[in-house]
């Protein structure tokens, strides 16, 4: 008799199967395959999806808030009307203008902020608009948009529920969408992306996605080179030997965090590494290196569990709080590290 888990793959695999146009049977071939919740692509895709703020940053100083069109600023004693994107140039222009003057923008209330996950607040006031900024100073790492890359709608989504045994698809028309259908995933729900998806680089240049790693490696692309991503400039290194790390996502072929939760990892200038769970402590070493411009990190443990980690890991992102690597040999498998 099947195990559940068998019975589980079988059926995600004739459903997804079963989703595919004739037309589509090209595709047969492309490595989709199935993401969930949980995945490290589809939070991936979110952040794709969230609100572009970064763009007015030199109006409301915040990656992670906007200002709602249309609303007025007055820049140098000159009012400016900002109704789209293409209006922010005017205020740097503006600003540009002369030496001589003090390039203050100020807004004109009430306006209405857009959160990066499309929360709207009415504010009213000053006040209440430097209430807002110093509350998001306080999330300096958090994991804002990935600006860069632009998706093409719509798109397609073809869907499994575990708990009903139920297969639908979706049909996707917007960053918002792609957004708010992230976000509802329950983790009995296996989806998979129908390809090809058609995308747009920070280049302007419209590329064409076939599977579920050519995505994650468009994104990595996005985050290492386009300027709106890479806003503060740190050093590996330093950030690593900061502080204590835990685990919060490991995957080798399957998802095996729990394995490692209650460990503490400190990150030593020496490149030595100590594990510690319940008292107990292992010391192994790391090194950071770049091979072909990508930056490695390669762990050393010798005891059972912790020389699964031995890997020379490539760098996917990371800031003061949170590090994450992969690993695209073979299968891709994913480490990520995050300040406790």
């Amino acid at each position: 008799m099947l195990s559940f888990k068998k019975y589980l793959s079988i059926a995600v695999f004739l459903f997804l199967l079963s989703c595919q146009h004739e037309s589509d049977d090209q595709n047969d071939n492309n490595a989709q395959g199935t993401i969930t919740n949980t995945s490290p692509l589809t939070s991936y895709l979110q952040r794709v999806a969230m609100v572009q703020t970064v763009q007015d940053n030199i109006i409301d100083g915040s990656t992670y808030c906007t200002i709602k069109f249309p609303y007025t600023v007055t820049v140098n004693n000159e009012q400016i009307a900002v109704n789209s994107a293409a209006d922010y140039q005017k205020v740097i222009d503006n600003i540009n203008a002369s030496n001589t003057d003090d390039d203050i923008v100020n807004i004109t209330f009430p306006v209405t902020m857009v959160y990066y996950n499309y929360y709207e607040k009415f504010i009213p006031d000053q006040a209440d608009f430097d209430a807002l900024i110093d509350y998001w100073n306080l999330y300096p790492d958090l994991l804002s948009k990935i600006n860069g890359l632009n998706i093409n709608y719509p798109i397609t989504i073809n869907i499994y529920n575990s708990a009903n045994q139920v297969g639908s698809s979706q049909t996707i028309i917007s960053d918002q969408a792609f957004f708010n259908f992230i976000k509802n995933l329950s983790a009995s729900q296996y989806i998979s992306l129908k390809y090809p998806i058609s995308i747009v680089d920070y280049n302007g240049q419209t590329k064409s996605i076939n599977n579920n790693l050519d995505f994650e490696n468009a994104i990595k692309y996005a985050i290492d080179y386009c300027p709106e991503n890479n806003i503060v400039t740190l050093d590996l290194n330093e950030v690593i030997t900061k502080g204590t790390w835990e685990i919060p996502y490991y995957f080798d072929d399957s998802e095996q965090t729990s394995s490692y939760s209650g460990y503490s990892f400190v990150f030593k200038s020496d490149n030595s590494v100590v594990a510690t769970k319940g008292g107990i402590s292992e010391t192994g070493q790391w090194t950071s290196t770049v091979q072909d411009n990508v930056r490695e990190l390669q762990l050393t443990f010798s005891s059972a569990l912790l020389s699964k980690l031995n890997n020379y890991w490539k760098l996917f992102e990371f800031n003061n709080s949170q590090i994450r690597l992969r690993d695209v040999s073979g299968t891709t498998n994913y480490l990520y590290f995050e300040k406790e």
